[in-house]
């Protein structure tokens, strides 16, 4: 009997995993204890990144038995793109849990027809970044002076993003009760060594960048001024966020304005939790916003952001698009999201822990399993769309919602 390829090789790792927790398992035993850390932690007591995926276990389906639709489309429409999922990529930070990663990301995204967000903080340029994935939306935080955002924007667009994604809601809360996980500011000799021990008990992963002949790279290419080749470190980028001062609604249409100046495509506000923070978005002309607690890594104690989402929908589902982001593990949780009124979901965790499980198989196999986890619910629902969703799909205890920021 022929063995399976990856059972040639041990530090290869298995090519398929059925659960979004397994690709979780996978991670935390193919990668460093700090780098793992950097993907799992909240903030202070993690109180919000429990509660970002315990909210979804209180939201309950009522199944038919009979009548199912044999076919069934999760296609939608995201900010002008047409995605054959609702579920779309979120950007996150510095993604060196593998050696290609933003690339592969955004190959996998591409490969399974959704979009790929990129975080102006990623290991990656957004022109390689965008020629992997056609459907990339560029994010922004308010960080230098505007100069220097509009220089971001510009290549943004030169690059061929098709939105801004500006996220807002950072504040960079420190204080885990657990611990904050090491992170050098850069990767040099002197750190390769001093980090040995906690590395050398994952040869999996060793492998992995040896054999792509590169090293982590810490630095943000995405922040580079014009005509430097290299960006500079995590730290040096978390040194300009702090440095700005923090932008008023004033200064959030400006971004607006100047990005559809720039390139007349969608602006996007991520990080919304409060009914008054939507109307305001509204306002000032964002064309969609993600309902977000930043995956429970930012202020600690906010609610998870499916128990905001039915309130923002209602007040302004009408006027822009709507994104949920944070908790999502399953197929069925997607569907619960859209259901109470998101136009589609964006995942971060998930797929940064099936980058780290197998790279750009790993992302895919993460968008698979949410693909069918949402099928499973829509024939169980007896839907023949997830257009057919609505409030009345689900069951919503008493006491769910949180109407924050509600205007008097």
């Amino acid at each position: 009997m022929n063995r399976p390829a990856w059972l040639a090789n041990p530090w290869k790792p298995n090519p398929w995993f059925e659960s979004v927790a397994v690709a979780r398992e996978r991670a935390r035993k193919r990668l460093p204890a700090p780098v793992f850390g950097a993907l799992v932690a909240g903030s202070e007591r993690g109180q919000s990144l429990a509660g970002n995926q315990d909210a979804f276990r209180l939201i309950e389906f009522a199944p038919h038995v009979a009548g199912h639709q044999a076919d069934r489309s999760m296609a939608t429409r995201f900010l002008g793109q047409d995605i054959s999922l609702p579920v779309i990529i979120s950007p996150t930070g510095v993604q060196a849990v593998h050696p290609d990663g933003e690339v592969a990301v955004a190959r996998a995204a591409a490969s399974r027809g959704t979009i790929m967000g990129l975080s102006n903080f990623a290991s990656k340029p957004v022109e390689e970044v965008a020629a992997a994935n056609d459907r990339t939306f560029f994010q922004m935080y308010w960080t230098g002076d505007r100069d220097v955002m509009i220089q971001r924007m510009q290549r943004a667009h030169d690059a061929g993003a098709k939105a801004l994604i500006a996220t807002l809601d950072w504040s960079f809360s420190m204080g885990r009760d657990w611990g904050s996980p090491e992170i050098p500011e850069k990767v040099d000799l002197r750190t390769m060594i001093r980090m040995a021990p906690k590395v050398i008990t994952k040869p999996g992963w060793l492998y992995e960048f040896g054999r792509s002949g590169k090293i982590p790279d810490l630095t943000a290419p995405n922040l580079a001024k014009p005509g430097e080749a290299k960006g500079p470190t995590f730290f040096g980028a978390y040194y300009e966020w702090m440095t700005t001062p923090p932008p008023s609604w004033n200064d959030v249409a400006w971004m607006r304005d100047t990005w559809a100046q720039i390139s007349g495509k969608p602006f996007m506000i991520k990080g919304v939790c409060r009914i008054d923070d939507a109307k305001q978005a509204v306002d000032i002309g964002a064309d969609a916003i993600s309902v977000s607690n930043h995956g429970g890594n930012n202020l600690d104690g906010t609610p998870a952001p499916i128990r905001c989402l039915g309130p923002i929908a209602d007040a302004v589902g009408h006027q822009l698009e709507i994104a949920l982001d944070g908790g999502i593990t399953r197929g069925s949780d997607v569907v619960k999201a859209l259901a109470l009124g998101a136009r589609t979901v964006m995942i971060g965790r998930a797929y940064l822990w099936g980058l780290a499980a197998n790279g750009e198989a790993g992302v895919g196999n993460v968008l698979d399993i949410l693909r069918s986890g949402i099928d499973s619910a829509l024939l169980g629902l007896g839907l023949k769309s997830i257009d057919q969703l609505t409030p009345d799909t689900v069951e919503i205890p008493d006491g769910f919602h949180r109407r924050l920021g509600v205007p008097v």
